[in-house]
């Protein structure tokens, strides 16, 4: 039996078969309310994920679009050090969307939440010419324990929790840019797991509240690149870095199948890993590398001067410099 379409629901029949999927009482109301800890402080992030922008039905299932669209603002969440609340979700639809696509939408919301922690507290549904996915993400902080680009400073390492590039290469495969002959099947849906189902680092936030450390902490998400990660933190925080080639967190086997050249643009540019950058003391980050464990690397440093270099060694002052060619709409 074919699923029925978004219109021969309705508004209403359409709401009524997406309450299963949020949080019991989310919906009824013109908003929702939510009790915050003692103490603790709400942070807000929204993202907006555009058909054949962010995802297509040939690189992306619907359940994958949903773990998507739910795990890129856990991430900007996880990229403040917060714990996340839920989120709520705002999605325009063609009138002709089978309810099945929209089902496995939110199937794939609620397997990321039930993964990292949140639930559906509602939202808003429309009529578009194309589907639109908009997600507003709540979560809590502790407002000593903050995670902010702006508060680099020089001398502190430059942390990343794991590699970069994997992302990009499963969208490659995807769109069979790519052949990957030589590289083994387990590696191949690897690359494709981390472009379908990325994972928001809370991981290493737990870590970095676990550990004696002087906060605030400077870091970002790197959904929009490494490289742009640190030219972000950088120009927030009146410092340079130096980057060493030798350090880049390239997965294995991607230089054998792409070249170095291509490995290292994907790696600093690629973007939508969802990993984390973090400036952090040497000795806190050595530690915070064995402690994470994983593809966690140092890769830099902060430097006082401005500059931006991608090096050879940390004795290299005179490297290239580093540019952000990462992602932007417009």
């Amino acid at each position: 039996m074919p699923s029925p379409t978004v219109a021969s629901l309705g508004e209403i029949g359409l709401i009524e078969r997406l309450k299963p999927y949020c949080a019991v009482g989310a919906l009824g109301d013109d908003a929702v309310l939510m009790q915050l800890s003692p103490g603790r402080s709400l942070v807000v992030t929204t993202d907006v994920l555009v058909e054949d922008v962010h995802f297509s039905d040939r690189t992306t299932p619907p359940r994958s679009v949903g773990w998507r669209s739910a795990a890129a603002n856990l991430s900007d969440l996880a990229a403040m050090g917060a714990a996340p609340l839920g989120i709520t979700v705002g999605l325009a639809l063609p009138p002709e969307t089978p309810w099945d696509w929209v089902a496995d939408l939110y199937q794939g919301m609620q397997d990321c939440l039930e993964q990292y922690g949140g639930a559906i507290y509602g939202g808003d549904v429309c009529r578009a010419d194309q589907k639109t996915v908009s997600i507003t993400a709540l979560g809590q902080v502790d407002p000593q324990r903050v995670i902010y680009r702006h508060v680099a400073q020089p001398g502190q390492a430059i942390v990343v929790t794991g590699w970069h590039g994997a992302a990009r290469a499963g969208l490659a495969l995807l769109l069979e840019e790519i052949a990957a002959d030589g590289v083994s099947d387990p590696v191949r849906q690897a690359w494709i797991a981390t472009h379908q189902r990325p994972r928001p680092r809370f991981d290493a936030v737990d870590l970095l509240q676990q550990m004696d450390l002087t906060w605030p902490i400077a870091g970002m998400d790197s959904s929009d690149g490494l490289a742009n990660a640190v030219m972000q933190i950088c120009r927030r925080s009146g410092v340079g870095a130096q980057i060493m080639r030798s350090r880049l967190p390239i997965p294995p086997h991607l230089s054998d199948c792409v070249g170095p050249e291509l490995a290292l643009d994907w790696t600093l540019q690629g973007g939508e890993d969802f990993e984390l950058v973090l400036c952090l003391p040497p000795g806190a980050a050595q530690a915070f590398v064995k402690r994470l464990g994983g593809e966690a690397a140092i890769v830099g440093s902060v430097t006082s001067v401005t500059d931006i270099l991608l090096v050879e060694t940390e004795a290299d002052s005179h490297g290239q410099p580093l540019d952000s060619k990462g992602f932007q709409h417009f």
